[in-house]
């Protein structure tokens, strides 16, 4: 049955988590998600959805929970890498194996609550939008130097590339599977998350930006604001800047 039929704006949400040693939240992250997708499907917003962990060669016992999960469940779908490929080449993975024609990129440690899609979904047809990205209200639970970082990383995206996004490198991308038809990312470190709304704001995508309530991770550990994650952003966006400069628009709207 297609979305035309229904009358639904989306035949399939995608949603992926890339994940390395997230064993304390698999199986919650998939939950909040299977929640909000039943939303989405009550309200007549979505026909379906397939829900996608990238098993970044996750050295805990994420594997095995996602792989237990997955068999007992037919929305859920695991990928496994043999090596380990950072955030960069886990999200490239999800993208790529996305079958929906609406796909959600987050973080499986649940920063925001996952009752806020919806209204995602809603902003973005309502809007007609081709990206939907999320911001943090309030930075500071991620702690001082987490919150330093990120102003001073937003500032300089917005002054290097003019993209006036709030919190770029958050991870709440809603994106339609249009803009992959153009977009093609690079990065394989964490300055992905600005490469792709660089990549489709310059192509002439549309992005609406959002607010929400923000939760800092209260198990395991992030490794966003090491000096190794820092310092590869910085390279591979000198690397990318030329790339990226070079971008015209291809995309009109009537």
């Amino acid at each position: 049955m297609t979305s035309e039929q229904t009358g639904a704006p989306f035949n399939k949400l995608s949603i992926f988590y890339p994940m390395w040693n997230e064993e304390e939240y698999v199986d919650r992250a998939l939950t909040a998600a299977r929640r909000a997708c039943a939303a989405l499907i009550k309200a007549g917003d979505i026909d379906d959805y397939e829900l996608i962990i990238v098993n970044d060669a996750s050295t805990d016992r994420t594997a095995e929970i996602a792989d237990a999960i997955a068999a007992a469940d037919p929305h859920v779908t695991v990928i496994h890498h043999e090596k380990n490929r950072k955030l960069g080449g886990a999200i490239k993975t999800g993208f790529a194996a996305a079958t929906g024609d609406l796909i959600l990129y987050t973080d499986a440690d649940l920063p925001f609550d996952m009752a806020e899609l919806p209204r995602a979904v809603r902003l973005m047809v309502d809007y007609d939008a081709d990206v939907v990205s999320a911001y943090r209200f309030d930075r500071t639970g991620e702690g001082y130097l987490r919150t330093v970082y990120t102003f001073w990383y937003n500032l300089l995206i917005r002054t290097l590339f003019g993209v006036k996004a709030r919190d770029i490198n958050f991870a709440f991308k809603l994106c339609r599977a249009k803009v992959f038809d153009h977009v093609e990312l690079q990065s394989e470190g964490s300055f992905i998350d600005a490469e792709l709304v660089i990549r489709a704001t310059r192509l002439g995508y549309e992005m609406l930006q959002f607010g929400v309530d923000y939760f800092p991770r209260t198990r395991g550990e992030s490794t966003l604001s090491s000096p190794g994650i820092i310092l590869t952003i910085l390279r591979e966006m000198r690397e990318l800047r030329g790339a990226l400069d070079g971008i015209t628009p291809i995309i009109t709207k009537d």
